[in-house]
């Protein structure tokens, strides 16, 4: 039954103090380890490129007529007391399609949608997926039903449309990651440490969800079909094929693996994204905090580049093979694109190699002039990069099993973005795409390309990219192929490191990068770029909309995921951290890049408290948009989806007209 979007607020306990990059500190914990608290793992002397420090402080002077320089920005909002959405003012709109909607204080517990719109849950965790999957029950999991049962935490989210009607089309498939778990959420009984049997069920509720989906009409919700032919899970004990250069090397074979070609499970996914010859992209990112590192040998530094420091979740007393100790090379199956085709359920998904190995946000795909696939990338980690990939092979229009291929062999590159000196008044410059493989030849002094694949960070830096403040999803628009990246937040790089593509020090509200490849062409090894969103509450003169009088738009913070809606020029953009820095719900926002609108960010969605807005698919011919809502409570309490009990459940939902 749809939910609507006004329903009366619920009791809450009171939110876990957030880290410093907004989020709390049991998303801190379970989704990345503690990232955040550790020592950065890229240690290497880059150079920040340009006169930084008086860069910054010429672009602040500019948009603000003086003042202080931007790189000392720390502004923050403080809490408000919740109040019921029909109680919220309505803000000015100048866009067709919806009336914006205003920040949601941080604590109210509601999926909050726009006057003339509504939402119904589609699936959510535990909902029976495969065949013999037993309905959720809370105080009875097992590890066998929730191999069957839809994973925790859905995070990148894809619908697939069966059929060339379009958007009109009534069937589908939906593919969602399942990225990480929250055990004092997910077991009534957790007591601080985990068991081994809730090891194994935390194990059963990473990887994918696969499911079949329907709908009536335009104005009635997607729902999910439990006895889909395509229905799947993916988990911890998935068999997946290693391709490309790495597959088969010395440090992929382990005792289970002798041939270092299979792999059990994907774990962490977080973005990912569709390609054109019909399958999906999963980005395994935090897997480092998987493996008990304790007393593990590290004399290269390559656990470390990895932050592969800590004494894992415990799984290791479900499964050997997550000891460093016990199973040295088993962490090295683990950091890769993983390719699924949504259409077969008994197909083997693929780990890419020739990809390169980092905390993989995503990747998505736009096919190169001459028809290579290319490979946009986010390593996910602060003062880290920007990766692009160029198949060998071309795109062939209606052939799979050829374009199954594509992605394990080609060139790898990672980016260096230049500033020019603020000549013309903006954050932009010039980039370049610096080799680390090219025609089936390593870059890198020293290394083989087995080895720039398997320990991509320390070959990327040997050869001087930019670090950036947390680059996390990469989207070209389909439209004009211009690309744009999220760059989260970055609160510790410091006023002598600021450059002109990270302009901010202490960046704990992060910003977006547009670029445009040379001659429009995905495979060019040039392009120009510049900074179209600086984020933040748009009464602080430190932020920057495109160029939009900052009265006219709404706050936004920690910029996550992008997306486009099949209108020109239309980017969305979801947010995962406003409740630690601008003591709102995380949301999803609609931001103009071109036209006399561009920069005019409005709020579309804000989702539960202690939730983060994650894997926005719309589609704005139909005004239909889904998005998962993860960790929905956390850090504090959450019904969420409001089916009765008291028991929060992430998952997917959409949002769609209301009827009359």
């Amino acid at each position: 039954m749809p939910m609507p979007s006004t329903t009366s607020r619920r009791t809450l306990l009171p939110l876990l103090a957030a880290h410093p990059g907004g989020r709390s500190s049991a998303t801190c914990r379970y989704r990345c380890g503690d990232a955040c608290s550790q020592p950065v793992p890229n240690t290497s002397d880059n150079t920040y490129f340009g006169d930084v420090v008086q860069t910054a402080i010429r672009r602040r002077a500019v948009l603000t007529g003086g003042g202080a320089a931007l790189a000392g920005v720390a502004w923050a909002a403080a809490p408000q007391p919740a109040v019921a959405a029909e109680d919220l003012p309505d803000t000015d709109h100048r866009l067709r399609g919806f009336p914006s909607i205003p920040p949601t204080p941080a604590d109210v517990d509601d999926l909050v949608v726009p006057r003339g719109f509504t939402w119904a849950p589609v699936i959510s965790w535990g909902d029976p997926v495969e065949p013999g999957a037993p309905a959720f029950d809370v105080d009875h999991q097992s590890v066998e039903a929730q191999k069957g049962q839809a994973g925790y935490n859905a995070d990148y989210l894809t619908l697939r449309l069966d059929g060339d009607r379009g958007w009109r089309s009534r069937r589908g498939v939906i593919v969602f990651n399942n990225e990480y778990t929250n055990p004092e959420m997910m077991f009534p009984d957790w007591d601080g440490s985990v068991t081994a049997e809730q090891a194994e069920i935390e194990m059963a509720a990473h990887g994918m969800t696969v499911v079949e989906v329907t709908r009536r009409n335009d104005r009635s919700p997607w729902t999910y079909r439990r006895r889909g032919t395509r229905n799947r899970r993916i988990h911890a004990w998935t068999t997946f094929a290693l391709d490309g250069p790495a597959a088969g090397a010395a440090w992929m074979r382990t005792g289970a693996d002798r041939s270092g070609r299979r792999v059990l499970g994907t774990l962490n996914n977080c973005a990912g994204g569709d390609t054109p010859w019909g399958t999906v992209l999963s980005g395994e990112e935090n897997f480092n905090q998987y493996f008990d590192a304790t007393d593990a040998p590290d004399p290269e530094g390559r656990l470390a580049r990895y932050g592969i420091t800590s004494a894992g979740r415990g799984w290791e007393q479900a499964d050997p093979r997550f000891s460093l100790v016990e199973e040295p090379h088993e962490v090295n199956r683990f950091g890769w694109i993983v390719e699924v085709d949504p259409d077969d359920p008994g197909s083997t998904p693929v780990k890419h190699t020739a990809l390169g190995r980092f905390k993989h946000e995503g990747a998505t795909i736009r096919l190169a002039q001459d028809g290579r696939a290319v490979a946009y990338m986010g390593d996910d980690e602060r003062f880290d990069y920007v990766y692009k990939f160029v198949s060998r092979r071309r795109y062939r229009e209606g052939d799979k099993r050829h374009n199954l291929r594509l992605l394990s062999d080609g060139d790898l590159y990672v980016a260096r973005f230049t500033g020019d000196g603020f000549q013309d008044g903006e954050y932009d410059g010039r980039g370049e795409w610096l080799p680390l493989i090219v025609d089936g030849e390593s870059h890198v002094d020293g290394m083989a390309v087995a080895e720039v694949c398997t320990w991509t960070r320390l070959a990327a830096d040997t050869v001087g990219p930019t670090k950036m403040d947390r680059p996390e999803d990469v989207q070209p628009d389909p439209h004009t192929g211009r690309v744009y990246v999220a760059l989260t937040n970055n609160t510790a790089r410091t006023p002598g490191q600021i450059d002109e593509a990270n302009p901010r020090a202490a960046n704990k509200f992060g910003h977006v990068i547009e670029w445009r490849e040379q001659g429009d062409d995905a495979a060019a090894l040039r392009f120009r770029w510049r900074i179209v969103l600086v984020a933040g509450d748009p009464s602080d003169p430190g932020t920057y909309f495109h160029g939009t009088d900052q009265r006219e738009v709404t706050p936004i913070s920690c910029p996550d995921n992008v997306a486009f809606d099949g209108e020109p020029g239309h980017l969305w953009i979801s947010t995962d951290g406003a409740p630690g820095t601008l003591g709102t719900c995380d949301g999803l926002f609609r931001m103009p890049t071109r036209g006399r609108d561009r920069g005019l960010v409005e709020q579309f969605l804000s989702v539960p408290t202690g939730a983060e807005c994650c894997g926005p698919v719309i589609s704005w011919k139909d005004r239909s948009v889904l998005v998962s809502v993860q960790h929905p409570g956390e850090g504090g309490q959450s019904g969420y989806p409001y089916l009765g009990d008291s028991v929060p459940r992430p998952g997917v939902a959409h949002v769609y007209p209301r009827r009359g």
